[in-house]
């Protein structure tokens, strides 16, 4: 791979046959792909770092099929797939492009695996989120990747994107669900006290050469993978910090794109294909303006780069979004703190705390509102609902030391530059913490109460919390309920955070094919144009059915996309 110095190393004769814009992973796989089918490839990156919000999400892939199922789930199928998201998602986006995802989804991970550093594994157990659903599965279709040393990347380490500070600890150091087990069990197990000793003996050394540690984990290993893949390569250049600015069709296709980077500017050809994978319209501020009225772009916790410039250049050339998805975005409940360079930290609360035992979440009447054990999808779109915002994450001191809360650690420690910030309320009791949040405090009382009660028989009949395996999977059975994600609030202090609705991802995109090439105001392909990753229109019309069903289908269409790039005669 040639790491391009600046726009001055092209020629205005210099020509490649697919062109990607945008380095996250989707991007980097459509880049990969091609590469390994023999293609010149030019990937182009925006911003000083390469792995867009992959390289701060969990890495988690969601493809049913692959050769990894058969390990943890061997009597999943296909069909069973197929009937899970028929059931889920329904006309909500097209059948044709979720069947083409779920027929290629197998040999796109046999590609990478077999001609790359890309390797994954299933998780023994990650089940789909709307559990109940004919055709769900406990486990087999959500792959994550394997643990990289960011060292074998050399200088190209530098590249990546560093995980998001509030989700490492000591200084860098990545970990990932077993770590977390692990570490919380350190004093328990002598298994885990090996595996921890082992985090901290290897982190020890990194921080002696690096700035941050080289373990990479989640969704920084998979950048990682899809770095020193491309990095194998010659064929390949990558250019950072680098814009598109115009994109050229005539009567046959895409012809070329403007680049400029600092000023310069280059028009280079692209004789194949376009692939458009620059991260959504989250970022652009009218775009989000008439998708996502009335939140502002500083809940959004995704990375910088998605700002959208791309898709108005697409839109000149007959591009259009598609239609009928239940939300244009993808959800997750969020809290903000300031950090002390003056930048803000928006922390997703995915799994650790919200569903966990001696946790609630009530609004501004101190009522709750919400299965705090649903998928962060279907919360983030609970909170948006009138009187909902913010919400408040409530929980005692037990929960708090035994689990944490948002971006305080658990333990219990080092409590006091949340509290004296104000990311963190502590009161004594249930009165003085509503009167300090400015809400309803015998709605809160009641809550509690109720919450309490609830515990003690193992069933909400409210909202059924905990009454399906993914959310059973978000609680704690060790704690020894009857229900491992009910449990009571009773020892004080009391604690809470605010919750907002963040967009993590857009499910409105680009219509596309099941080739993944956009399509135009005819509903017929452009030639030579494609959108992958949150470019193109979620298949999954924007129903949070599973674990990584935004880089699943990112990866499978790249493969898609590259493949009939690939195919295409020279325009």
């Amino acid at each position: 791979m040639q790491l391009l110095p600046s726009l001055a190393a092209l020629t205005e004769s210099s020509a490649f046959d697919l062109v990607v814009v945008g380095a996250g992973g989707a991007g980097m796989a459509a880049a990969l792909f091609a590469a390994i089918a023999g293609q010149k490839v030019l990937l182009v990156e925006r911003t000083e770092y390469v792995g867009g919000t992959t390289a701060w999400s969990g890495g988690t892939t969601w493809i049913p099929g692959t050769r990894h199922a058969a390990g943890v789930n061997p009597q999943d199928t296909l069909a069973d797939a197929k009937r899970y998201l028929d059931n889920a998602v329904g006309e909500h986006s097209p059948a044709a492009l979720r069947q083409a995802f779920l027929d290629h989804g197998a040999e796109a991970v046999e590609l990478l695996e077999n001609r790359s550093e890309v390797h994954y594994r299933a998780y023994p157990k990650h089940p789909d989120y709307i559990s109940d659903l004919g055709g769900s599965t406990l486990n087999g279709r959500a792959l994550e990747p394997l643990p990289f040393d960011g060292r074998l990347l050399g200088n190209l380490f530098a590249l990546i994107r560093p995980p998001i500070p509030e989700f490492t600890v000591l200084g860098g150091m990545m970990v990932d669900r077993t770590d977390i087990n692990h570490l919380l069990a350190l004093g328990k197990s002598f298994r885990s006290f090996q595996h921890a000793a082992k985090l901290l003996a290897r982190h020890a050394l990194d921080r002696l050469r690096h700035p941050r540690g080289t373990r990479l984990v989640m969704g920084n290993a998979l950048v990682g993978r899809l770095l020193v893949s491309l990095s194998q390569h010659p064929n390949v250049t990558l250019a950072m910090n680098t814009s598109v600015k115009r994109i050229q069709r005539d009567t046959t296709g895409i012809r070329a794109v403007t680049l400029v980077q600092d000023g310069q500017h280059r028009s280079v050809a692209v004789t194949q294909g376009l692939v458009l994978a620059s991260g959504g319209f989250n970022r652009h501020p009218q775009l989000r303006q008439d998708l996502l009225p009335g939140i502002p772009a500083d809940w959004n916790p995704a990375a910088p780069g998605h700002t959208g410039e791309a898709h108005g250049l697409a839109q000149n050339i007959g591009a259009h979004y598609g239609q009928g998805g239940l939300s244009p975005a993808f959800w997750a409940p969020v809290s903000k703190r300031q950090r002390q360079d003056g930048s803000t930290a928006v922390f997703p609360h995915f799994m650790m705390d919200r569903a966990k035992p001696g946790m609630l979440t009530v609004n501004q009447a101190g009522q709750r509102f919400v299965n705090e054990s649903t998928s962060y999808h279907l919360f983030a779109l609970a909170l948006q609902q009138t009187g909902n915002l913010p919400a408040y994450l409530v929980c005692d001191a037990v929960a708090l030391r035994k689990y944490g809360i948002g971006m305080v650690r658990p333990g219990g420690k080092g409590l006091e530059p949340f509290l004296a910030d104000g990311y963190l309320t502590q009161a004594d009791t249930l009165d003085a913490l509503a009167q300090q949040l400015g809400i309803d405090a015998p709605g809160l009382r009641s809550s509690v109460a109720q919450i309490n009660a609830y515990a003690e028989t193992g069933v909400d009949p409210d909202f059924q919390r905990g009454s399906t395996a993914y959310s059973q999977n978000m609680g704690d059975p060790a704690a020894g309920g009857k229900n491992p994600n009910l449990g009571p609030l009773r020892q004080a202090p009391f604690y809470a955070v605010r919750l907002y609705p963040g967009d993590i991802g857009a499910a409105t995109g680009f219509a596309t094919n099941a080739d993944a090439q956009v399509l135009g105001e005819d509903n017929t392909p452009i030639p030579g144009l494609y959108a992958v990753g949150n470019d193109m229109h979620s298949i999954m019309g924007g129903v949070y059915t599973a674990p990584g069903i935004t880089l699943g289908p990112g990866v499978v269409f790249a493969y898609l996309a590259a493949r009939h790039a690939a195919a295409r005669n020279n325009l």
